[in-house]
C-alpha cells in the first residue's frame, strides 16, 4: 500500500483509495481529493509537514497525517 505521504516531490500519482472515515474523509473529499483524481506533488516542507500538492488544477497544502489516509499508485 503506498500512499499520499510515500510519493516524492516530482511524481504525478492517482488516487486508488481514500481512508479514514467521518469529518477527516469528509474533508479530504471537499478539497477535490476523490478515487480516481491524478495528483501532483509540488513540494515538501523541510521538516516534511505539510506536502504541497496539485490537483485538478490548483495547488494545495495537506498535512502528513491527512496524506497518510490517501492510497495512491
Amino acid at each position: 500500500m503506498v500512499t499520499l505521504r510515500n510519493v516524492k516531490v516530482g511524481q504525478t500519482v492517482q488516487v486508488t483509495r481514500l481512508n479514514g472515515e467521518g469529518a477527516l474523509r469528509r474533508r479530504i473529499m471537499d478539497m477535490g481529493i476523490t478515487k480516481g483524481t491524478t495528483v501532483y506533488v509540488r513540494k515538501v516542507a523541510p521538516l516534511g509537514d505539510p506536502v504541497e500538492i496539485t490537483v485538478r488544477g490548483y495547488e494545495l497544502s495537506i498535512r502528513k497525517g491527512d496524506a497518510e489516509c490517501i492510497e495512491v499508485q
